[in-house]
């Protein structure tokens, strides 16, 4: 896993098994950035990576998660409206 900045600059890696659960390793790569000093304002993501735990984790480090919705018919409310989905698509 990789996560670049808005130009396409690597600012980390993060190397696992390829059965992993994606959203278990949004943390440590994050984690990694912010030992560098680095502090993302927005994380985009796709569908593989929606998880309430990884939403709220980020929140907590004021980081705005931009990830649609896998069809979670019981979710408690929805946590992005459509502008932020567009910047998504976009990416």
């Amino acid at each position: 896993m990789i996560c670049v900045d808005a130009q396409g600059i690597p600012l980390a890696v993060e190397t696992e098994s390829v059965n992993r659960n994606e959203a278990i390793l949004v943390e440590p790569l994050i984690a990694k950035m912010t030992l560098k000093k680095r502090h993302p304002q927005r994380l985009i993501y796709d569908k593989a990576g929606d998880s309430q735990k990884l939403r709220d984790c980020l929140a907590d480090q004021n980081i705005d998660f931009i990830c649609p919705h896998r069809g979670i018919k019981n979710r408690k409310q929805k946590s992005q409206d459509g502008r932020k989905l567009r910047r998504y698509k976009r990416r």
